[in-house]
């Protein structure tokens, strides 16, 4: 009777040791296009081509793969990755940008120093066009007087005057487009100011609350 007991437990534990030291056996899942699942010992095409999940002998899953792509699609994902990297490359450099200006002007007074002489330059710029274009004005008014005179004295233009007032309204024409250019920098300027201030006061307010939280 012992010994066969005996017997019992040594089958029981070798049954259990066996089972113990058993190798993991894994299955392929997928479904098709239907949705209807399907298993296999062994990688089959549709199982790549709808995408599969690696389940082991309890039914758990240890890996998911996803299903492969068309040509096209493969073309599309490409495209989002890329499109993705240059607005990730856009957001750091944001990023090392606003450290940057926080580290320069730590206050919202030095800041404003800043935008102002952009602002100051701006202006010279545009004062310095502005007095070029009065003299350019000049000249072609003073070119016209002459042509009006020897018009007036029933005499003819000479060449040289009727070709020295159309160079000579070609560059008060550019002075113009120059000054108009200038000009709506400056607006432009005065708009991003705008932007950069509110920019700048929510990174302090950011700045202050993490300082606040360490």
């Amino acid at each position: 009777m012992r010994k066969t007991a005996f017997v019992i437990a040594l089958l029981a534990l070798t049954t259990f040791v066996h089972a113990q030291n058993k190798a993991p056996t894994y299955r392929y899942r997928w479904k098709d296009a239907a949705g209807l699942p399907h298993y296999s010992d062994s990688l089959t095409s549709d199982a790549m081509k709808y995408g599969y999940e690696l389940v082991n002998d309890r039914g758990i899953v240890v890996q998911h793969v996803d299903r492969q792509l068309n040509p096209e699609e493969r073309a599309a994902a490409q495209k989002a990755a890329e499109q993705q990297a240059v607005l990730d490359r856009a957001a750091e450099q944001r990023k090392r940008s606003d450290a940057q200006m926080l580290a320069a002007y730590p206050t919202e007074a030095s800041f404003k120093t800043l935008q102002q002489e952009n602002l100051d330059s701006l202006d010279q710029q545009i004062n310095t066009t502005r007095s070029n274009l009065r003299s350019q004005e000049k000249a072609l008014t003073d070119l016209l007087t002459r042509a009006g005179d020897i018009e007036r004295a029933k005499q003819p233009v000479p060449p040289y005057l009727t070709q020295g007032i159309a160079k000579q309204r070609d560059v008060v024409a550019r002075q113009r487009e120059a000054l108009e250019r200038e000009q709506t920098a400056r607006d432009a300027q005065v708009q991003k100011n705008t932007q950069d201030l509110i920019h700048y006061r929510d990174l302090k307010a950011a700045q202050a609350k993490e300082e606040q939280g360490q």
